[in-house]
């Protein structure tokens, strides 16, 4: 058995009701922040966390990155619906045999045709539709779906794709009622999970309940959790002083909120965790000018990662391509290969070349490009904005920067309606399929700049179907550099997140990925 096989094999014999116990205690309610609300309520169709940060408790997936370990891969996926999963032996198959006694919130049963109709309407296969559907791409490679009875379901491939389980596994996979309407995911919710929603008050809270009925024994501990939604980012931090709130999104968990926290007590504790979230400034390829490459490239080499990576977030930035990068990711450039691409070495040289390329194109100090960059109205996106903007007047770019809510702010990104963008892209775990098919696929819903390059395409589906981790590593290596030379998008580095913890909040670990550590089974209170 290869070491691959071995290892899902492993993680499908734990049972993730075996965590050990100590000696938790039963009760209270966790307060939750975020810093917006959710655009919906439902999850496949969220492309930022909000959505996912206040409404994973109410859901289960086929399998889970074991809430307990912070950093995700094959050999932490645990089962979670299904008892466990295997493989055909020619890897085109992916059998779940699924877990009994399970209930969705309503009292129905859960069964395999649940799961069948969850993915065909993911993956477009279903006569139903979602509003916008950000993750259709992870599912391109599946052929079929079928059921054997109600306790077996089989995901049938085109290729073999070892990835497949670790999508499956994300925050953003969620199964759901096959009785559950697709018209009625975003404004309802009908889960498995360990809480139910009681409701949903936009500009204040979600409002979860304890599932009586979960299927777990013993869980969750906690009565309820509420999830406040507290945009201003002095309110933030005043309310968790407070401990008005108790646990905080990734957006508020940075650099700043960690140092003002320090300031203020000694009694919080902070879990440093460098996340799948990329931080990028991004050229619309299908608009002139920014459609052509070298001016692209030109832009991306004015911007001095160094300087970025200190005046935007205070350091608290790794940098790289489009993959985490080593020791913390598994697949991510190195800083001997990172600082041979245009924009990672020496910001001079790099800046002279970049005005070099924009002589070229007609630009010039009496003849600057006139560009606006877009950006999310939350302050580290704006700071970013801002500081894009000054970097590229160097390079006679004469861009204002303009910000709008967050709600709108994506609706242009999904309508292709900009010219720059300072912004990120979550990825749902540390996987080079996640991230290649996501966010530059060609035709994916989240490349939202449009790149696309038909020859990578291929070489995507090449690394996707590699067993051989090594062989694959080298591969994606070779994509994340023609990714970055291509100025698929000027990638700024990996965002560092830091989160708080009083000393009461058991069992609550911040993971790699900001969607995957929020079902909340495991947490209690030490009050």
């Amino acid at each position: 058995m290869s070491p691959l096989r071995m290892a899902m094999a492993v993680a499908a014999a734990l049972c993730l009701t075996a965590l050990p116990a100590t000696a938790q205690k039963y009760g209270g309610t966790l307060q939750v922040l975020i810093s917006g609300n959710p655009n919906s309520l439902n999850i496949h169709d969220e492309p930022p966390t909000n959505a996912t940060v206040a409404l994973a408790p109410v859901y289960n997936a086929l399998a889970i990155f074991d809430p307990m370990i912070a950093k995700e891969t094959l050999e932490t996926i645990r089962p979670e619906l299904a008892e466990s999963w295997s493989w055909s032996a020619d890897r085109t198959a992916l059998t779940f045999k699924l877990r009994q006694g399970v209930k969705w919130h309503d009292g129905r049963p859960f069964i395999a045709q649940d799961v069948k109709r969850t993915f065909d309407v993911v993956r477009g296969a279903a006569a139903e539709r979602m509003k916008l559907n950000p993750r259709r791409a992870w599912y391109a490679n599946v052929a079929e779906i079928v059921t054997n009875g109600d306790r077996a379901v089989t995901f049938r491939l085109k290729r073999p794709q070892p990835s497949l389980i670790a999508m499956l596994a994300t925050g953003l996979a969620p199964v759901m009622a096959a009785h559950f309407p697709v018209a009625d995911w975003r404004t309802k919710t009908l889960g498995t999970g360990p809480f139910v929603l009681k409701e949903y008050q936009r500009d204040k809270a979600v409002v979860l309940v304890k599932n009586l009925d979960y299927w777990a024994p013993g869980r969750p501990y906690l009565d309820g959790i509420r999830v406040n939604v507290v945009q201003a980012r002095a309110t933030q931090l005043a309310a968790y002083l407070a401990k008005q709130v108790e646990v905080v999104t990734p957006s508020a968990a940075l650099k700043p909120f960690m140092d003002s926290i320090k300031k203020a007590t000694d009694q919080v504790q902070f879990q440093e965790v460098t996340g799948t979230t990329n931080l990028y400034i991004m050229f619309n390829a299908n608009r002139p000018p920014f459609n052509n490459s070298r001016l692209r490239l030109a832009m991306s080499s004015a911007l001095d990662r160094v300087a970025y990576r200190k005046v935007v977030l205070g350091g608290s930035v790794a940098t790289a391509g489009t993959m985490l990068p080593p020791p913390t990711g598994a697949w991510g450039l190195t800083p001997e290969q990172l600082v041979a691409l245009p924009g990672y070495g020496n910001h001079q040289q790099n800046r002279e070349e970049a005005r070099r390329i924009m002589r070229e194109l007609g630009y010039s100090p009496d003849k600057p490009l006139q560009a606006e960059i877009l950006t999310n109205n939350v302050t580290f996106y704006v700071d970013a904005g801002a500081w894009t903007a000054g970097s590229l007047k160097e390079v006679y770019v004469d861009a204002k920067v303009k910000s709008l809510e967050p709600a709108v702010f994506l609706g242009n990104l999904s309508r292709r309606e900009f010219q720059i963008v300072a912004y990120s892209g979550t990825n749902g775990s540390d996987d080079p399929d996640i991230t290649f098919y996501e966010h530059y696929g060609c035709g994916s819903l989240r490349n939202y700049n449009d790149y696309c390059n038909p020859e990578l395409q291929k070489k995507y589906d090449e690394q996707s179907a590699m067993f051989d981790n090594a062989a694959r590593l080298k591969l994606v290596q070779e994509i994340d550099t023609k990714l970055v030379t291509d100025v698929a998008r000027a990638f700024m580095g990996f965002r560092i997140n830091y989160f708080p913890t009083w000393p009461y909040v058991k069992g609550f670990v911040a993971h790699q990925s900001s969607y995957n550590f929020w079902r909340m089974q495991e947490v209690w209170l030490d009050r």
